[in-house]
């Protein structure tokens, strides 16, 4: 029996998550036995011309030079894919922006001999952006340039492409448009037989985590207390507790660190910053601890004595109860499940990702995994001296609480 093929052909604006899509949906095909190679042109423009690329009027449309080039590697990998297709491969994955009708439609006439499927990767999200241009600009291309010229210089590659850039239209054939930052399939059009669209579509929608490290931010002065909220620093103790994860994460490597806005949670990913090579610290406020409204620094002895009210009827309903002018587990997940889903995004080309976070954040990050009722959540277990290894892939799931030594081995 002839064994189908397939090209796949990646569209959307830098900094959209095409190339990290396209890696992960290689390594899932291949693990099903499906012969698959990516033929990127970004990496076949750096390996071929000893130009200076990272300038941004390398990019605009009317410089000759610049378009001549980029035609130029486009062809050859169109040119690559179709070798592999007629030698043993299976699935061809161009990997580019391919924002112009003009490409695509060159791509759809030099390449008839198989289906071909279009995936455009789509994401508006301004502080996922410039994140994901932050992550981008510490590659060696712009190892010449300050930081913030080069994120200028990104910015501006963006906007040429973005001048040219006509989203996929229904007469091109087979296509899905993609919310990258969400799994979200905005719009399809599957004209013909895909092989192995079930899986690819699967793949699509499904967040995949290889390693999820989430971890409680190290005992501050307000735990001592028993103290809500606010915006405590680490103890002595915390710091310790901090350290120790430090040297326990040393030898893996970990990119980017997650944490809310608050000090102590990036008070604790300092130390393990410090032991990381080329690793940035990005705080997100979806991973803000519970506000706790008008309670916000009290005791729950105070709570109990003050507002007793309050007190018993959230004990009553601890997952449904919101404090007054605060919030409550059962508002916070959607802002909870939104910062899950920038962290996957922005870790994506990753094999580690951490979080640090606060007790009632991470139980409800957990809950995504734990697969609790919802009123037992807010009970979920979660130390200052262990922390929660979570893989969830297409194909694994695992969910494992490990220890890590406070103190320093002799």
């Amino acid at each position: 029996m002839e064994e189908k093929k397939l090209y796949i052909v990646m569209v959307g604006l830098p900094a959209r998550g095409k190339s990290v899509i396209a890696s992960r949906l290689k390594e899932n095909l291949v693990k099903d036995g499906i012969r698959t190679q990516i033929f990127n042109n970004g990496d076949l423009r750096r390996k071929l011309t000893g130009k200076d690329t990272s300038y941004p009027e390398f990019y605009h449309p009317e410089n000759k030079e610049g378009v001549d080039l980029r035609e130029k590697i486009a062809l050859i990998n169109i040119r690559r894919a179709k070798e592999y297709l007629l030698r043993n491969g299976l699935v061809a994955i161009l990997d580019a922006t391919n924002v112009s009708f003009r490409r695509r439609e060159i791509i759809s006439n030099l390449l008839t001999d198989h289906p071909l499927l279009f995936i455009e990767c789509i994401n508006y999200n301004e502080e996922i952006l410039e994140a994901s241009i932050q992550q981008k600009i510490i590659l060696p291309e712009f190892n010449h340039l300050e930081n913030k010229t080069a994120f200028r210089s990104f910015k501006q590659r963006i906007s040429y492409y973005d001048s040219i850039y006509s989203t996929i239209r229904k007469s091109e054939g087979n296509y899905i448009k993609l919310d990258s930052l969400n799994n979200r399939i905005i719009e399809e059009e599957i004209r013909e037989e895909v092989p192995y669209y079930e899986r690819i579509r699967d793949f699509l929608v499904t967040d995949s985590i290889r390693n999820l490290f989430l971890i409680r931010h190290g005992e501050t002065f307000f735990n001592l207390e028993n103290r809500i909220g606010g915006n405590s620093c680490l103890t002595e103790r915390g710091v310790k507790q901090a350290k120790a994860l430090a040297r326990y994460f040393q030898k893996k490597k970990i990119p980017v660190i997650f944490t809310s806005k608050k000090q102590r949670t990036i008070q604790t990913a300092e130390p393990i910053k410090q032991l990381q090579k080329n690793c940035i610290i990005i705080p997100l406020e979806e991973f803000n601890e519970i506000d706790a409204g008008v309670c916000e620094c009290m005791t729950y002895e105070e709570i109990r004595n003050k507002m007793p009210d309050a007190y018993f009827a959230r004990k009553k309903d601890k997952f449904n109860y919101i404090y007054e002018n605060g919030e409550g587990y059962v508002t916070m997940r959607e802002r909870v499940d939104r910062g899950i889903k920038k962290a996957i995004y922005l870790s994506s080309n990753s094999e580690n990702i951490m979080i640090i976070g606060h007790r009632a954040v991470n139980r409800m990050i957990l809950s995504n995994f734990l697969y609790r009722r919802k009123e037992d959540v807010p009970y979920i277990f979660v130390p200052q001296d262990k922390f929660y290894h979570i893989v969830a892939t297409q194909d694994e799931k695992l969910f494992h609480l490990e220890k890590y030594e406070t103190e320093k081995p002799l």
